[in-house]
């Protein structure tokens, strides 16, 4: 039995990390101490806590710690125990986008150009990230238009030149017909144009122009004095500022009533050269720098693109264990500024007014979600929370449904929930979907802050009116009144229209018909497989395995000719014969398994 008040006598006054868990054994947050004694005992102490701590603290049923040297390890201790586990009280990027990178893989003798969204550690160059895939795809557009570069994924020895060659877009190194220098001068230039050193390029490329000029060379210097056009036309796209480090990343941070959003400005060698925001829930109770420290400390775990400078607002408390890290991680200085006049403080402020207005636009955007819905179902309130059931079967076996959540006009998959079917017999949907129905109101009645959450404020059923009734039905058993709209379908399996109880489809705008097209196709995709789930799983494993003379083979095409283990068992030795392979003597010790 864990007794917190004498675990807490134990504590080390060293540097460490400390991991709390609920009664299930759950990491729920992870956090770092330069004295492990003095900040875990500061959590059960009765002091001002902000309403997100003392949720924490109620659910903590046990504590570890694990001791380090320093600070410094503690942090990174920390950072990957949070990344590993997640805890939910942690703040953490739930931001699973990837953005493109430009690989450059100067480790080739004839390295190649590419746009990538895995960065691994493979000696390659990498340029990024880009928030604006676009933005990355027209920068390796105009290094292959602009440098006659392979185009080739794999550099083969060909009999002939590719295409490329032809239309002189590559020196075709796979024919031996250019240098390992010469091509790398190329490259060369290409790393300087994307780390941003224009003036140089510029600078030697118009030597070469003039030297070209002077020897009469005329369609040379023409060739070079387009590239320097072209060249300084793609600077000019990104320049942003006039800051003379080379590279730095700006975050800003704003919050609403339901929502914080952190932006980030790339910026390398002056120029702009993308961004990206990330999004978080229920963190308004904590200051801004706890969570920049939480956000800066994820966000360049692992990340190959660590800036010289990293600019914020307000000076972080561990500012100095973070730079020490980070340097200590690309060999390099790195530092954490928090500017307070000039043309700095106005990046940062351009970053937080960004923020921002991101974070206006999403919430006007789904306010404006909501407020048609509850014009559209004439409903007394906002439809804060809807939830969609879709049935899966094959005639009737391996019977499942699938249950999403929408959140404020957000799909939220993570809420998304499975269900056998355990009432129905046979292929009858609207059963199962009473049935499924059923089960789930019952959760939330007995128990609101269970796994279920609240009871939704609309249910949309996947189907017409039949569905729509089945729901109904199971509604009405708990003297509930939940409105009830049908998701119908088209011809061709496509999202169709809402339908209300009377059959009566309704109008809606194209973007709210979009968001039920996406939160149908979530619900299905979530019911098929976990349909295929269990299919699979009888079909690999199941008690045909335990009779001798059943092979992977055999069981196979015994499943495919009778659909489950099941209806095998009620088919006569007659038919089991007619599958191939099964023999007279295997047929009856199937039926006497």
């Amino acid at each position: 039995m864990f007794n917190i008040e004498e675990e807490l006598k134990k504590l080390p006054n060293k540097p460490g990390v400390y991991v709390m868990r609920d009664k299930n054994d759950t990491i729920i947050y992870v956090g770092k101490a330069i004295s492990l004694k003095n900040r875990v005992r500061q959590y059960f102490r009765k002091n001002n806590k902000t309403a997100r701590i003392e949720k924490m603290v109620s659910l903590i049923d046990h504590f570890e710690y694990i001791v380090v040297d320093n600070e410094s390890e503690a942090l990174i201790l920390e950072c990957n125990l949070i990344k590993k586990n997640r805890p939910k009280f942690n703040v953490l990027l739930k931001d699973d986008k990837t953005y493109p990178y430009i690989k450059i893989d100067i480790k080739s003798d004839y390295p190649g150009v590419f746009i990538t969204r895995r960065v691994v550690d493979d000696g390659s160059k990498y340029f990024g990230p880009y928030a604006n895939p676009g933005a990355a795809k027209e920068m390796v557009d105009f290094i292959k238009q602009r440098y006659k570069i392979r185009q080739c994924r794999t550099l083969k020895e060909r009999q002939r030149p590719c295409l490329n060659y032809h239309i002189n877009r590559c020196l075709a190194p796979c024919m031996g017909n250019v240098t390992k220098e010469e091509y790398r001068r190329q490259i060369d230039e290409i790393i300087d144009l994307l780390d941003g050193k224009i003036n140089k390029i510029i600078k030697e490329l118009q030597s070469e122009m003039n030297e070209a000029s002077q020897n009469l060379d005329f369609e040379k210097a023409a060739d070079l004095r387009d590239r320097i056009q072209a060249i300084e036309s793609a600077s000019a796209k990104q320049k942003v500022s006039n800051l003379s480090e080379n590279n730095i990343d700006v975050i800003g941070i704003a919050k609403s009533e339901l929502q914080i959003c952190i932006e980030i400005f790339f910026v390398r060698g002056s120029k702009m050269i993308g961004r990206e925001h990330y999004f978080y829930n229920d963190l308004k109770d904590m200051d801004d720098k706890e969570i920049l420290s939480g956000f800066i400390k994820q966000y360049y775990l692992d990340n190959p693109n660590i800036p010289n400078k990293i600019m914020i607002r307000e000076e972080i408390e561990d500012k100095e264990t973070i730079e020490e890290w980070l340097s200590t991680t690309v060999g390099r200085k790195v530092e954490i500024k928090s500017p307070k006049k000039g043309e700095k403080l106005r990046f940062v402020e351009m970053a937080e007014m960004n923020s921002k207005l991101t974070l206006e636009n999403k919430e006007k955007d789904k306010n404006e979600i909501l407020l048609e819905l509850k014009n559209v179902l004439k409903l007394d309130k906002l439809p804060r929370k809807i939830e969609t059931y879709d049935i899966s079967n094959i005639s009737g076996e391996y019977m499942v449904a699938g249950m999403c959540v929408m959140l404020d006009g957000v799909i939220k998959k993570n809420l998304s929930r499975r269900f056998k079917i355990k009432t129905v017999y046979g292929q009858d949907d609207p059963k199962c979907m009473e049935e499924v129905i059923t089960r789930r109101l019952k959760h939330s009645i007995g128990n609101p802050k269970g796994g279920f959450g609240n009871l939704p404020d609309v249910i949309f059923a996947d189907g017409g009116i039949t569905q729509i009734r089945a729901t109904k039905k199971a509604i009405k058993k708990y003297n509930l009144d939940i409105p009830v709209f049908g998701m119908v379908k088209n011809d061709k399996h496509q999202t169709r229209a809402l339908m209300d109880e009377n059959r009566k489809e309704l109008q809606i705008s194209q973007k709210l018909m979009n968001l039920i097209t996406n939160f149908q196709d979530t619900v299905h995709n979530t019911a098929i497989t976990y349909h295929r789930k269990l299919r699979n799983k009888d079909i690999t494993k199941s008690a045909l395995d335990d009779i001798p003379g059943i092979g992977k083979t055999k069981k196979q095409a015994l499943l495919k000719k009778f659909g489950s283990i099941k209806k095998i068992k009620n088919v006569s030795i007659q038919e089991l014969i007619e599958v191939k392979g099964i023999s007279e003597e295997l047929a009856k010790k199937i039926k006497n398994k």
